[in-house]
């Protein structure tokens, strides 16, 4: 099973000093997808320099050629179908058709509350996602959507002329529950977990893998309901929040360990964060740059 290997660089640099010469130097180095977390903060940069995901995106898809490009993930915590779906078509425009859209219900985190209402619970989280999802994947196919929701509403919301993708730009669902899991498979190209975050402390790699064979296997039982093959969506696993943590960035070796056997479990694309210094993300540049040039040759 072919594998792929995409990076995640966060949005903290200003462009003109070091934020645009990573989007290029991904490129260069033939990762397959450059995603962009898609927060108004984030968890220790809360205090420091961060940037909009749609506009960076926009900037990095006018500063490559042939890098696809993407958030991990977009979430409903801040953002409304109509808008979002205007800025997506927008920006698949702007890069020829290179967009892929990482979507999640969104957490408890700092954009939880930014625009000032009370964090929503997680079955509250779960209603807005199922509602937001389809309307959404309507509002980027469709060239005229009125709806009326519960969360949600579109008046007339004009979309023309839609995607270059089409008949949208594709869908990267990331969920582990089961009402997650069965808008991946509906509406879905590819899904993406970052593994059991109850394992992320005191569990064991072995233990991860494990947690994530039985992620993949619902994943299957709930294509077979949408009446979906598992085949037809692209798996992801996002790296970084698992109990291997950074160990799989240490060296050459080790990603290819970490990597074959994610590869076993049925995942096509593997995620690795650009290195960050004195952050969760801190590592050597010459490794990551070795993994990201020699890593998929070594599981051949």
């Amino acid at each position: 099973m072919s594998l792929r290997l995409s990076t995640v660089i966060l949005p903290y640099r200003r462009w003109h000093e070091g934020g645009r010469s990573a989007w290029v130097r991904a490129e260069q180095l033939g990762f397959h997808t450059a995603y962009t977390y898609d927060h108004l903060s984030w968890r220790t940069f809360r205090d420091g320099p961060w940037f909009g995901a749609i506009p960076t995106l926009t900037a990095a898809a006018a500063a490559t050629d042939r890098l696809r490009l993407g958030t991990l993930v977009t979430s409903p915590n801040f953002r409304h179908p109509v808008t979002l779906a205007k800025e997506l078509i927008s920006l698949d425009d702007i890069s020829g058709g290179r967009i892929t859209l990482g979507i999640g219900a969104g957490g408890t985190g700092f954009d939880a509350g930014a625009l000032g209402q009370e964090p929503w619970t997680p079955r509250e989280r779960a209603d807005r996602f199922a509602e937001f999802v389809p309307l959404l994947d309507r509002l980027l196919t469709e060239d005229a959507v009125s709806y009326e929701g519960r969360f949600y509403s579109a008046h007339e919301a004009r979309n023309i002329p839609g995607c270059v993708q089409r008949p949208r730009l594709p869908f990267a669902v990331a969920a582990t529950g089961p009402r997650g899991l069965r808008l991946a498979a509906r509406h879905g190209q590819a899904w993406v977990t970052t593994g059991d975050p109850r394992l992320y402390e005191t569990g064991t790699p072995e233990q991860s893998v494990e947690a994530l064979r039985g992620q993949m296997d619902k994943l299957s039982e709930a294509c077979a309901a949408a009446g979906r093959d598992l085949t037809e969506l692209d798996k992801v696993l996002l790296t970084g929040f698992t109990p291997d943590r950074g160990r799989p960035l240490q060296s050459l070796d080790a990603f290819v360990d970490f990597a074959g056997r994610h590869r076993e479990l049925g995942f096509t694309e593997i995620v690795i964060h650009w290195p960050i210094p004195d952050s969760d993300f801190a590592a050597d540049e010459k490794v990551f740059e070795q993994i990201a040039m020699e890593g998929l040759a070594q599981l051949d």
